[in-house]
């Protein structure tokens, strides 16, 4: 799918970016995204820990409005404790967006664009599991499209256990329902048990 499809269809307005800064946490989306009857609405998660994490993810935000057919809504940047990573892996910066998909996108086209963004980030394509990484762009939701297959599962399977997944993915979508399970973003964060440290830091704008 052309990077440029959805170019013309982004909308965030300075107006709306400056507006953004004064709304309290979690009430940038309240978990409802202005869309039309049809409309498809996606999840991304996004992390870094290495070299300049907090460019890498602002930078891929930036990035990712191309796929978005309306408004992109974004989370605070959310510094996170490492899980199952290697031993003597740094801290990482995560955040989330959500957006409506332009009509040509599919979970699959989404997931190619994806990988290829990480790549172009610099990301090895065939790193140590979990090691440092410059960007990490998961496919958390696509509306309640779900996969199951060798290479690609979805909704994430491993999101409702994070918290670094979810703190930033209830400021953004905190009443969607998670397909399979029947409970919102917030209600899954509600019940997490965890030992992860997470520290909110400032909203993601650029």
């Amino acid at each position: 799918m052309s990077r440029e499809v959805c170019q013309t269809h982004v909308w965030i307005t300075t107006l709306q970016r400056v507006l953004f800064q004064f709304m309290p946490a979690g009430t940038y989306g309240a978990g409802k995204i202005p869309s039309n009857q049809g409309d498809e609405m996606v999840l991304i998660g996004l992390g870094s820990n290495r070299g300049d994490s907090r460019d890498f993810v602002l930078r891929a935000m930036m990035r990712l409005e191309q796929f978005s057919a309306g408004e992109m809504l974004r989370s605070h940047l959310w510094q996170t404790s490492p899980v199952d990573c290697p031993l003597g892996s740094g801290d990482f910066i995560n955040a989330a967006v959500a957006f409506e998909a332009c009509s040509a996108l599919t979970p699959e086209s989404l997931l190619a664009d994806l990988k290829s963004l990480e790549v172009e980030f610099g990301r090895a394509l065939n790193a140590v599991p979990n090691a440092p990484r410059e960007i990490d762009l998961d496919l958390l939701l696509f509306d309640d499209h779900i996969r199951d297959s060798s290479d690609f599962t979805l909704p994430h399977p491993r999101a409702v256990n994070r918290l670094f997944v979810l703190a930033p993915a209830a400021e953004v979508l905190p009443e969607a329902i998670w397909p399979n399970n029947g409970h919102s973003i917030n209600q899954l964060l509600a019940k997490l048990q965890t030992d992860e440290q997470v520290t909110r830091l400032e909203l993601a704008l650029r």
